[in-house]
């Protein structure tokens, strides 16, 4: 594959077979990953346009229009059917996918049940005169999608943390938000830490943890 420069902004756009951050022109890189041909930028499309469509970068008119041969405007359709069909096999559901198949035509939307039907079946896909593996679809789609999951649930994570420390600070001293999460990790203390926790950490996680007060508090923020 001679195009690392195309790769590049394929790989900013969420199809990463080699890292970028700067921002990309989404309608450019996808019709160029039409135009190139290549089956491992074409399995590469489903991931690309639904990265696109979800941050609002994505208008078909535009990839159309920077399509300029009839066969390569063709290629772009049976690819956003293939990829609707997708989204459709991991019941995959987003606010602008409606649209964009609405916008097929009978002929096509008939082609994206073809396109389920192999999936389902694991069978290839015949895609503007390429034979796709549904397979390799599947994975591809999947192993891009399962990152993406991981770096949400990391950040989810990073949130949660963050989330606690702010509230431990609102109950403890620094020193007795050390001594909580050591005692909760199940580090072992000094005999000083054990007292000083027994003392004046203990009656706070006490109160903490009773469900009156809990209850209390909860109606008190309603």
């Amino acid at each position: 594959m001679k195009n690392n420069n195309l790769l590049k902004r394929v790989g900013a756009l969420g199809f990463p077979l080699f890292g970028a951050e700067e921002y990309q022109n989404a309608d450019l890189t996808l019709s160029d990953m039409v135009r190139s041909g290549e089956l491992r930028l074409w399995e590469g499309f489903p991931v690309v346009l639904a990265n696109s469509a979800q941050n609002g970068s994505f208008s078909y008119a535009k990839v159309n229009r920077y399509l300029k041969k009839a066969f390569q405007k063709s290629s772009l359709v049976s690819l956003v059917a293939m990829s609707l069909a997708l989204y459709k096999f991991f019941n995959l559901k987003f606010s602008w996918h409606k649209e964009l198949f609405k916008a097929l035509s009978r002929n096509m939307q008939k082609q994206f049940d073809g396109y389920l039907r192999n999936l389902k079946k694991d069978g290839n896909l015949n895609v503007a005169g390429r034979e796709m593996s549904a397979h390799r679809l599947k994975s591809v789609f999947n192993n891009y999608f399962n990152q993406s999951q991981a770096k949400l649930n990391e950040l989810l994570s990073v949130k949660d943390e963050l989330s606690l420390e702010y509230s431990l600070s609102q109950v403890f001293s620094p020193k007795q938000k050390e001594l909580f999460l050591k005692k909760l990790k199940r580090e072992k203390l000094t005999k000083t830490e054990k007292e000083y926790f027994s003392r004046a950490v203990k009656k706070k996680v006490l109160a903490l943890a009773n469900p009156e007060m809990h209850r209390l508090s909860q109606k008190l923020l309603e």
